[in-house]
Formats: C-alpha cells, structure tokens, sequence
C-alpha cells in the first residue's frame, strides 16, 4: 500500500502543482474569463485518464492468460519507463516549472479558448495516463487481489490535493527540487520492483526464457502471505523465489538508475569556459 501511496502522492502533487500554477496566474493578471476553459480542459484530461485505467483493467481480462502476461508485461516495462523518464524530468525541471508554464499560458491565451482547453489538457493529462498506467501495473505486481493498492492510491492522490490547496492559499512551503529527489528515488525502487514483475510475466508469456531458473528461493524464511512477506511486496514488489534474468535486470535498473538520478548536478555556469585574460 505505501508504494501505491507514494505513486499517488506523487503523480497526484505534479498534477495539483501545476493547476495551482495555471489558475493562480489567470487570477494574478486579471483572466477570470479564462478559468473555465481551462478547468474544462483539466475536467477532460481526469476523464481520459480514468477511462485509460479502466480500460486497461478490463479489456485485459477477455484475454487468453498468455495474452495477459504479455500484455501486462509489455506494458509493466513501458510504465517503468515513463516514471524513469518522469522522475528525472521533474528533478531537473522543478525549478524552472512555473515559468515554463506561464510562457505555454500566455501563447493559449492569445490563441482562444481552444488552446487553453489544450494548454490545460496536454499539461494534467500527460501526469494522469503516466499515473493510471503506473497504477495500474503495481497493482499487478503487487498482486494482493484486494482493494488495498486502490486505496493506496486514493490516500496519496487526496494528499496530493490537499497539499496542493494549502500551496495555492500560500499555507505551506516546502522546498520542491528536495522533495522530488526524495520521493523520485524511492519511486525508482518502486520501479525496479515492477520492472522485475513485468520480466517475471514475459518469461510466463514464454515470450523470455528461464522462468524455472531460480536465483534463490526464501519463501520458507519470508512467506508471501505472512505480514511481512505482504508488507514487502506491497512496498517493494519482493517475490522470495525470482528467477536470474528477474534478479539481474533488477540490479542492473536499480544500480544504474539510482546512480544517475543521486549524482550531483552541475550548473550550467559550471560548465561554460572562463574567459582568458586579453
């Protein structure tokens, strides 16, 4: 359940965030007239997304298991994919976000109303596909075959709301560059977890090879359904039994991953060459 709360808080606080960002300079300057466009388009984009998860829950189960396991590895890799991308994308951005929204704002607002519908569109609904796909395949790897994963969500998505209400009413500062480092390297052990999954469905697709070759099995020492074999996999995705290829495209996502994103970053001054004395 943590992870999914961490999934939902997270995705869910980009999206507040940027809402907050949108309304709060149409009120600034003076646009009143342009709020409701844009919260038609913020509207539409929750739409598409929840219609994207729950066709992505229900059109998967009128397919044969092979056909399932295919597709839920296939898109498992995809949504580790785009988180990967996200995470990096929001550490490296969080600074500079208002800005670069203001400018995409001020281009829609000379365009008309149906560029601001699609100004609000493209900037919620790219965080809600990447959320309901995200969702969507944790809550496969996690497999509990219960509610939990959902309420997880639901928890961080209503925390994400909140804080983002208490951001727009000037209540609550926090320092954003910090808390998208935090929360994006525990998103990447997330990650590395559903992507281990998403190997572990390929290989029952017959799609990969070597699902009866196990890397270790510590099911004895870790049952999968005691309450801590549960609270492991419903944080981490651990499976007590992975197979090698599982193991190792696991220590090779989360090594090399988390390397890049925790290495300092250097300024762009840093960069540029001194100029020689005349």
């Amino acid at each position: 359940m943590l992870g999914n709360y961490l999934i939902g808080l997270r995705e869910g606080l980009e999206a507040s965030l940027v809402v907050c960002i949108l309304v709060a300079y149409l009120v600034k300057t003076g646009r009143r007239d342009a709020l409701r466009p844009v919260w038609l388009g913020i509207a539409a984009a929750c739409a598409i997304s929840l219609g994207f998860g729950a066709a992505l829950e229900f059109g998967s189960q009128e397919l044969t298991f092979e056909a399932q396991e295919a597709l839920g590895g296939s898109l498992s890799i995809l949504a580790v994919g785009l988180v990967t991308w996200m995470v990096f994308w929001m550490r490296r951005t969080a600074r500079h976000l208002k800005s670069e929204l203001h400018g995409k704002l001020d281009a829609a607002l000379q365009m008309g109303t149906g560029a601001l519908v699609a100004t609000a569109l493209l900037a919620v609904g790219r965080e809600g596909l990447e959320t309901a796909l995200f969702v969507w395949a944790s809550v496969r790897a996690s497999g509990e075959g219960s509610a939990t994963p959902l309420a997880g969500v639901l928890l961080g998505l209503a925390t994400a709301v909140v804080l983002g209400w208490l951001f727009y009413r000037g209540a609550l500062r926090i320092n954003l560059a910090r808390f998208f480092t935090w929360t994006g390297a525990m998103l990447v052990v997330v990650a590395a977890g559903v992507l281990a999954y998403g190997v572990h469905d390929l290989q029952e697709a017959r799609f990969l090879g070597g699902l009866s070759t196990k890397a270790f099995d510590i099911s004895s020492a870790v049952p999968p359904d005691s309450w801590y074999g549960t609270l492991l996999k419903g944080v981490f995705n651990f499976q007590p039994d992975p197979t090698v290829l599982q193991l190792v495209v696991w220590l090779l996502y989360l090594g090399v991953t988390m390397t890049f994103f925790l290495a300092p970053r250097r300024d762009a001054s840093a960069r540029k060459p001194s100029p020689t004395a005349a």
